[in-house]
Order: structure tokens, then sequence, then C-alpha cells
């Protein structure tokens, strides 16, 4: 009788690990988890990207205003320029650039500008815009960009 108590026990023993059946079902969770994590996470890096841009065409605004300043009021003859003898460039004036990202000055006039960026690894097609004119940043999508906040 002992014996067959004995034996009973070694056997329940024996079978406190888990399943096959136990551990696919967690993996499927795991899976199932990761599948709706990953997403959110890679859309939490684009915006994070988007913010990158939004925030150097704000500074290389700050740079074209201090320009404005030290050249009678005027932002002709503004550039993107990495650095110039005649302190016209951007970068003379305040802006640092941020990894990836590339702000252009285009077509400075007397009394306006206008700067457009992209990010590399948002590619070359999404193109930001800033106008002295409204003060306003435009992103390329509706729902991107936006005004100064």
């Amino acid at each position: 009788m002992m014996a067959r108590v004995r034996k009973a026990m070694n056997e329940r023993e024996a079978d406190k690990g888990f399943t096959l059946i136990e551990l696919l079902v967690v993996i499927i969770i795991i899976g199932i988890l990761a599948a709706i994590a990953i997403p959110a996470f890679l859309n939490q890096r684009t915006r994070g990207w988007e913010a990158q841009v939004e925030s150097d065409l704000k500074n290389a605004a700050l740079a074209a205003e201090t320009y404005a300043v030290s050249n009678n009021g005027s932002y002709a003859g503004l550039t993107n320029a990495a650095k110039s003898a005649a302190g016209t460039s951007i970068y003379d004036n305040g802006y640092n650039k941020t990894d990836r990202v590339t702000v252009s000055v285009v077509s400075p006039t007397a009394t306006s500008f206008t700067l457009t960026a992209t990010h590399t690894d948002l590619g070359t097609d999404k193109v930001w815009t800033y106008s002295s004119d409204s003060g306003v940043i435009t992103g390329p999508d509706a729902d991107a960009g936006g005004a100064d906040d």
C-alpha cells in the first residue's frame, strides 16, 4: 500500500511543469502584445522626427530675424551656406543644425523669407515650410505641422 502511495506522489511531482499547450498559449499572447506595441513605438519615433524638423525651423527663423536686425530689417542676402565671411548665413546668426534635418532658405526678400525643412528618416517628399509672413509652420500632411505652439 505504501509503495503505491509513493509511486503516485512521485508521478504528481513530475507533472508540476508547464504543458506544451500552456507554453504555446503564453507565446501566442506575447506575440499579440508585440504586434500591438511595435507599430505604436514606430509611430512615436516618427513624431519625434517631425518635432525635430519643426524645432529646427523655429531656430532657423530666429537666426533669420537676427540677421535682419543687423541688416537694417532686410532679409535680402540671407543664405543657408555652412558659414560665410560676410555673416549672411543662418549659421552665422545662431542657427545650430540637428543631425539628419536639412533647412533651406528660399527666396529671401527685403521684407520676408521662407524656410523649408526635411528629415532624412522621413524622406525628402515630406517638406515642412515656414513663412515669415504668417509665422506658421506648414507640415507635409494635413495633420502634421501647425502653428507655432
